[in-house]
């Protein structure tokens, strides 16, 4: 049955989105959403999902109102479910109650989903409580900006001014003078604290704290410009001591992801826990092999191996779906150690039922051979399930140490042919700080579409997950900012917030 949904985004964050708004967008049919609604959001929706950007930045409306909502109808009456994602919540100056109105007078089914509003998140991320005892017990919510149709004014500027209450201006940054004018006309002391708060939540959050007098002057001087709040009230004072979100490290700087689509997801989450701006850029992606039949053939005869030595998640992954292809789990191992080249495949086995019983102390192919030979590795038979492309070091020390290996290619990597304009131009904006590399992989298919030159230029840091990523990115004349020293995604992201603490780089 058709409806139409109308969903609060929220104000940015994305964990801020609500299980039912997330839950609404897994199974839309159609994704209708604002400028203002985080782009993250739509990795919740379907891969088939339509998708229609109908948002408006600094008055340029990529889609008017009423072509909104013939467009909602219109997909309603072609039996679709739609999601129509808003930012913040959709009945707090989003137009969710105009929407709802033409879906009512067109037979439309539809329903609301609240969302967190900006004018309670945006300032709380900036350490400003819009209610407290010792302040105020009431807020009001206010438009910067009223309907120009209006013949008059319909706030009431004497109640604003005498109320007492915490003022949130939504939308007000290009009427401050206006609004400021006529605050302290109506009574309020010029000298009352106020904040702007811009993009609050999200990694690009800024906030900005004068007197109500001076803040006009001082928004222009910082630029500020939407989409803005302004909060007005004694609360402002608390932000020095309350401010939490600004203090994190990374905030507002700019990293480049390049690890595979299918793994990105746990960097990113590292590096945006610490006010980091993501840009996912894949480097390579990871396919199944067209035909598993050697990869089932060498399952058939697990038992002759003595030892099984994983060398990725990717790895441990696409071997257990053969596994489970065959109906098989994890007594297919029965009587066979096995070793896993660091913690996250090790996990991955885990996972699976299979605890390693070798983890080298660090996470290189090296590091596997030296501990394989003191476990006695020699004369055993070996298979390792990785790569088609991979570094040949691990199953060449190992048979120079008079193990039988058999290396068992379980998936391919290959370049991701992705447009790499909006990486160039956040480079030459200066809007990127760092770009990461977690394999010697993901180093060359970068610099296959980006100029390691555009890097230089512009003074953008690169960290590596490891020494032999490092040395790949050695051979395009770049030496890495950052290292890890544990090899390891979560000892990237650490090493990021360290170099960017030691740099003078952090909020």
């Amino acid at each position: 049955m058709s409806k139409v949904y109308l969903l609060g985004a929220g104000p940015g964050d994305p964990g801020l989105l609500t299980l039912r708004a997330k839950e609404i967008l897994s199974r839309a049919d159609v994704v209708v959403y604002d400028y203002l609604a985080n782009k993250a959001f739509l990795d919740f929706a379907r891969p088939d999902a339509e998708i229609y950007y109908v948002g408006k930045k600094g008055g340029d409306h990529t889609l008017p109102q009423d072509k909104i909502n013939e467009l909602l109808v219109a997909m309603a009456a072609s039996g679709k479910t739609v999601a129509r994602l808003k930012g913040g919540d959709p009945f707090v100056f989003g137009r969710g109650g105009e929407e709802a109105e033409e879906l009512v007078a067109a037979g439309c089914p539809f329903e609301v989903v609240p969302g967190v509003t900006s004018a309670v998140a945006a300032p709380a991320y900036a350490g400003i409580p819009i209610t407290h005892r010792s302040f105020c017990s009431s807020v009001s919510f206010i438009t910067g900006h009223e309907d120009p149709t209006k013949a008059e004014s319909s706030l009431n500027w004497k109640a604003f001014a005498t109320s007492g209450s915490t003022l949130v201006f939504f939308m007000g940054v290009k009427n401050l003078p206006h609004i400021t004018e006529n605050l302290i006309a109506a009574g309020m002391p010029g000298d009352t604290p106020a904040a702007l708060v811009r993009w609050g939540t999200t990694c690009r959050h800024k906030s900005l704290v004068a007197t109500l007098a001076t803040m006009p002057e001082e928004a222009a001087r910082h630029g500020f410009a939407p989409p803005s709040l302004f909060v007005v009230g004694g609360v402002v004072s608390l932000r020095e001591t309350l401010s939490w979100y600004e203090k994190r490290p990374l905030l507002g700087k700019g990293v480049v992801v390049t690890r595979s689509r299918e793994q990105a997801s746990d960097l990113v989450r590292l590096l945006a826990e610490q006010g980091a701006c993501c840009y996912e850029f894949p480097a390579i992606e990871i396919v199944p092999l067209a035909d598993a039949t050697p990869v089932r053939e060498a399952l058939g005869r697990l038992y002759n191996y003595d030892w099984v030595v994983f060398t990725s998640v990717n790895g441990v992954k696409c071997f257990f779906d053969e596994i489970d292809a065959l109906a098989l789990d994890a007594r297919a191992f029965a009587g066979i150690q096995v070793a896993a080249i660091g913690p996250a495949t090790a996990e991955a086995l885990a996972a699976r039922g299979i605890r390693p019983d070798f983890l080298p102390e660090r996470f290189v192919a090296e590091s596997v051979v030296e501990g394989l030979l003191v476990r006695g590795v020699a004369g055993a038979k070996v298979l390792i399930p990785r790569a088609r492309e991979a570094r040949e070091v691990l199953p060449e020390k190992l048979a120079e140490a008079g193990a039988d290996v058999d290396v068992l290619p379980v998936y391919d990597t290959r370049p991701v042919d992705q447009d790499p304009a909006e990486i160039v131009e956040a480079v030459k904006s200066g809007e990127i700080r760092y770009v990461t590399f977690t394999s010697s992989s993901t180093v060359k298919n970068f610099f296959a579409r980006i100029t390691p030159e555009l890097l230089k230029e512009h003074k953008v840091k690169t960290a590596c997950i490891g020494p032999i990523t490092a040395k790949t990115l050695g051979e395009y004349g770049l030496a890495p900012d950052v290292v890890a020293e544990a090899y390891t995604v979560p000892a990237l992201a650490e090493a990021l917030v360290a170099d960017a603490l030691a740099s003078g780089d952090a909020k």
